[in-house]
């Protein structure tokens, strides 16, 4: 039901007295004010005042089998009249639980078969660092403990997954970046290498991993953790020569390989986990929006077999949470991934959308301010620049991305930015119609800044 203008105004009051926003200005919000999402429905969303947005984003790269499911509904209703809660500890377990870690075990890469669940990403990757440390204490190596990670990675936004990513600014608010966190040169060619060729690029690249293990010592390095596409730092797919020859150096060294596969999870690549769209065997593997398509929090740190029968031999794991495997949250996952299956989602995303999409999203090369566009399945990239030909940047004070953001919600649609680059991540049932809508409603945004910056100087 459409809100008055005075009943969103009242919530927007409300919003800023008592609501404190993650990843938000607090004075600009109190200046701007909240936009209110009320309802949604396949890749659609509305506000409290009746505008409609394609959603360009699938909320925050989750919402994979889009808005308003029915039947997931459904299904939270019978398991919580069923069984609403009980915990997994003390030697305990649901149905649900046991049912989804099954599930999981028979999508995940062969040999990945040991689930342990959570309720966000940040979390899963806090399990991943607990459970590799504690494999080398086990294997009588307590002296490997530091990770390895990427510049612009993002693995949470707890105290361990901020350190895990590699964003000053996450670092720099309250000196949260703790020990043994090793951030080197991501598999980033537009920032990094757009002198060299991409697959030589891809090499050195990897050869940065080798340079920080022999410099920390490889008795000092725990495991290396990645997304197999980077997500939130950019949208940046590696080049083809980049992921063999992690797994080579990780092997060479006795380093574990992480994939946090938080956004790429469940379809986005167009295949079930970005390991398999890359060819990227992992050590462990952490999850979750796409497992639920956001609909309830839930995640999940899936171990390797020879990496769990170590683990076992440790005693008692002191880990684990209030809601690791909520019963609801599993029956929910379930129902997703019944989804995903039965209405062949994933194939439909291979074969039909993200094709497509990576069509459409190539259009924009030649655009006046574009550096660069590019993505894997459903995750897509936009790089903004002043001037292509000479790969200039605009002032980081001119927020341009953020402008174009703005500018989206304005002309109905939802994109993200992060420094100057627009990304996008739309529910897996989008149409190539409503790609259609998202990319021309795109370039719409992008004339209008270009003309802006034209006028400006």
């Amino acid at each position: 039901m459409k809100k008055t203008p005075e009943t969103t105004a009242a919530l927007r009051r409300s919003d800023i007295d008592h609501h404190f926003h993650p990843f938000t200005d607090p004075k600009k919000l109190e200046r701007v004010g909240s936009r209110i999402i009320e309802h949604g429905k396949g890749v659609e969303i509305w506000d409290t005042d009746g505008n409609k947005y394609l959603d360009g984003m699938a909320g925050l790269w989750c919402v994979n089998v889009g808005y308003g499911r029915k039947e997931i509904g459904e299904r939270a209703k019978e398991q919580i009249e069923r069984l609403c809660y009980y915990n997994s500890f003390f030697m305990s377990t649901t149905p649900t639980q046991i049912e989804l870690a099954k599930t999981i075990a028979e999508l995940t890469p062969n040999g990945l078969d040991h689930v342990f669940f959570g309720t966000s990403g940040s979390d899963a990757n806090d399990t991943a660092t607990r459970l590799v440390r504690h494999y080398w204490d086990i294997k009588g190596k307590p002296g490997k403990k530091a990770i390895i990670s990427l510049i612009h990675a993002y693995h949470g936004s707890t105290i361990t997954g901020a350190s895990l990513g590699g964003w000053r600014r996450m670092h720099e608010m309250g000196s949260t970046l703790q020990p043994d966190h090793i951030h080197i040169m991501p598999p980033y060619w537009f920032e990094f290498g757009k002198n060299e060729d991409r697959n030589d690029f891809g090499k050195r690249a990897a050869k940065a991993l080798e340079d920080a293990i022999l410099e920390a010592g490889p008795d000092k390095i725990a495991a290396f953790i990645a997304e197999p596409v980077m997500g939130a730092g950019g949208v940046i797919p590696a080049p083809p020569t980049y992921w063999p020859a992690v797994q080579e150096i990780c092997r060479k060294h006795d380093i574990l390989l992480v994939a946090d596969e938080v956004i790429t999870g469940f379809g986005r690549t167009g295949s079930w986990f970005g390991c398999d769209t890359m060819n990227i065997q992992p050590d462990v593997m952490t999850m979750a929006k796409g497992i639920s398509s956001g609909y309830v929090p839930i995640s999940a740190t899936v171990v390797s077999n020879s990496l769990f029968s170590v683990i076992a031999e440790g005693g008692e794991i002191a880990h684990g949470f209030t809601y690791s495997g909520h019963p609801v949250a599993c029956a929910i996952a379930l129902e997703n991934i019944r989804i995903l299956k039965e209405e062949k989602i994933i194939e439909y995303v291979r074969d039909v959308a993200a094709p497509y999409f990576q069509r459409r999203l190539q259009e924009f090369a030649d655009h006046p301010i574009v550096g660069e566009t590019r993505g894997v399945g459903l995750l897509g990239a936009i790089e903004l620049v002043r001037n292509p030909a000479e790969g200039i940047k605009f002032p980081e004070s001119q927020g341009v991305a953020a402008r174009c953001v703005e500018k989206g919600f304005q002309n109905g649609i939802v994109i993200r930015g992060v420094r100057d680059v627009l990304e996008f991540s739309p529910p897996l049932i989008i149409t190539t119609q409503e790609i259609d809508t998202l990319l021309d409603r795109t370039r719409y945004c992008l004339d209008q800044i270009a003309k802006e910056e034209v006028l400006a100087s």
